[in-house]
């Protein structure tokens, strides 16, 4: 009956849709024809219930993308020209000027600590060879406060010593390798290189003037110089406490320089122009001063300036200095050319934190060579035998103050060497907390 009063288009249909009925389709036959002209208006019609399609079955969530895997750890010398030749090749895609572009190299540094080491020291050399041999297109500049005003490109680097999961605690196994160069006009950074490498072949040991610091803090301008140099991309701007600072940074690597070649004079007054330059606010600069001075003959200078340096790490609520102990032991070492200089320095911070009636807590850090018991042990004695030393130069101090110690567990360089390249990790910190 159906097949009778539906035209052949829709008999077609009807087949069809019978098919699709089969398979699960949802279609109407003759009855979407009802209306057709050639159909009589009697004719009957055929309702179908419609048959729903099963949902289609959610789409599966989109895989995360695999972390890209860290570079691997490569040879100390092919590790730092992996990230220069990357650095400086991206720099020179993206700047292409037609003219030369002026270039000055801000002093590398350790990437924990700030200082300055042979290491960080003999792989600028190598960097601005490179650029003079290879790349053409920089000039290189020296860097001080001159070239600094033309807004030159910079270039920065950090060593930093990491664990086998390339992060900066426990035992050091590789060092990473990080530089940038930016552009002070537009105040952005223009490329990075990055790249790890094996500690064999790696001397660590600090310049002169790093290694003779008495002490050491979270210094703003340093703080600055890393921030700018690791984490960032290109694009990134140049970090504040950097580039708000860096005239003042390019006197204080002059006067370094000076220090460590043995013209005092030169960098006392060095350390004296960055004083009174905006920024030259820095612990390097109090340091600088301090150590200037005690070199020339000037005690009473140089005792007034460590007094500076302990006011300006008061503020920032961390000191912590470089004391010298016999091994295993809370006696300090006996060499009074080295440790003849340490009650002064205790006096010093003693006075200070009772001026500002702060409240301290005294901390005392080992190396990780030894077992880690003892190490906790020796570091809390050391602590406690610091904590009574300052008490009886400011007895109000006494209820003010504890004693902590810590082991290795926070160590800043954590190479385990124990000798100059890692002084920093056998410290006691004077930590400002409330009272």
């Amino acid at each position: 009956m159906i097949f009778t009063t539906c035209p052949p288009a829709a008999r077609r249909r009807i087949v069809l849709r019978a098919a699709a009925l089969a398979m699960g389709l949802a279609l109407s036959g003759c009855a979407e024809f009802a209306q057709h002209p050639a159909a009589p208006a009697s004719a009957a019609t055929t309702t179908t219930t419609p048959v729903t399609a099963p949902a289609p079955a959610p789409a599966a969530p989109p895989q995360a993308a695999a972390p890209p895997s860290p570079p691997p750890i490569l040879p100390y010398a092919d590790a730092v020209m992996n990230a220069a030749n990357t650095l400086l090749t991206s720099a020179s895609e993206a700047s292409r000027s037609p003219v030369k572009i002026p270039l000055i190299v801000d002093p590398l540094i350790d990437g924990m600590t700030g200082g300055q080491t042979l290491a960080t020291q003999s792989m600028g050399e190598q960097l601005v060879r490179l650029v003079r041999e290879k790349y053409p297109q920089f000039e290189v500049e020296r860097f001080n406060a001159a070239s600094v005003a033309r807004q030159p490109f910079v270039l920065i680097g950090t060593l930093t010593p990491v664990n086998k999961q390339r992060q900066t605690t426990g035992q050091r196994e590789a060092y990473r390798i990080c530089l940038a160069m930016a552009d002070l006009k537009t105040g952005k950074l223009v490329s990075k290189g990055l790249a790890f490498a094996q500690m064999q072949g790696v001397d660590a040991t600090p310049t002169p003037f790093f290694r003779e610091v008495p002490a050491w803090t979270e210094d703003p301008a340093t703080l600055g110089y890393i921030r700018t140099c690791q984490g960032t991309k290109a694009g990134d701007p140049i970090n504040a406490l950097y580039v708000d600072r860096i005239v003042a940074a390019a006197l204080i690597s002059d006067a370094i320089d000076a220090y460590n070649a043995g013209r005092y004079r030169e960098s006392l007054d060095l350390y004296v122009a960055a004083q009174r330059t905006p920024g030259g606010d820095q612990f390097r600069t109090y340091s600088g001063l301090y150590l200037a001075h005690l070199k020339l003959g000037q005690r009473d200078a140089a005792v007034q300036a460590f007094g500076q340096l302990v006011d300006y790490s008061l503020q920032t609520k961390r000191l912590a200095v470089k004391f010298l102990f016999r091994p295993g032991s809370t006696a300090f070492v006996q060499d009074p050319k080295v440790t003849g200089i340490y009650p002064v320095w205790i006096k010093e911070i003693a006075v200070r934190a009772r001026n500002r009636d702060a409240c301290l807590e005294v901390v005392g850090h080992t190396s990780p060579t030894g077992p880690e018991p003892l190490n906790q042990r020796l570091s809390l004695l050391r602590a406690e035998y610091i904590r009574d030393r300052l008490i009886s130069d400011a007895p109000t101090l006494k209820n003010r103050t504890i004693a902590n110690g810590v082991g290795s567990s926070a160590t800043l360089v954590g190479t385990g060497k124990d000798d100059a390249s890692d002084a920093l990790d056998r410290r006691v910190e004077f930590k400002v907390v409330g009272c």
